[in-house]
């Protein structure tokens, strides 16, 4: 459950149905994702999206904890409509299905998510609220081994 909120980011990333013009602009963007139910987290990232990520971004791959595939994936007019299957690295299944909104400069997703765990049917509700923050990026922070 508690990678949950991340399956936003995976949401947010699904390649787009048609893509005339870049869906959001490079830059500093924020974003927070949250798990509204069956338990409530809530989390913030930071993240720069350069103009050769933005494609990667949208489109890329669904992250460190789970691999998604959505077959129904249209960004069309300023509305975002997803649906697929995430499967964690441990081979557990998750339906997600979203709905959002976005501009160029902002998204915002809902997805209800259905699993099974431990053969209980787990449903829950999840958000992602990104907006792009600058249009720069702050430098990178210097490693550990850097900071001599």
């Amino acid at each position: 459950m508690r990678a949950l909120p991340l399956l936003l980011i995976a949401l947010a990333s699904a390649t787009p149905a048609v893509a005339a013009a870049p869906l959001i602009q490079p830059g500093y963007w924020e974003s927070t994702n949250k798990l509204l139910s069956p338990i409530k987290q809530s989390s913030t990232e930071k993240r720069c999206i350069t103009p050769a990520d933005v494609d990667k971004f949208m489109g890329g791959p669904s992250n460190r904890h789970y691999t998604c595939t959505y077959p129904t994936k249209v960004f069309s007019n300023g509305k975002i409509t997803l649906k697929g299957v995430c499967v964690s690295k441990k081979g557990r299944k998750i339906a997600v299905q979203g709905t959002g909104t976005y501009t160029p400069t902002r998204f915002d997703l809902t997805a209800e998510i259905a699993a099974e765990f431990l053969g209980l049917d787990i449903v829950g509700k999840a958000s992602t609220e990104a907006r792009r923050i600058g249009d720069t990026c702050p430098p990178p922070e210097p490693k550990p081994e850097e900071k001599k």
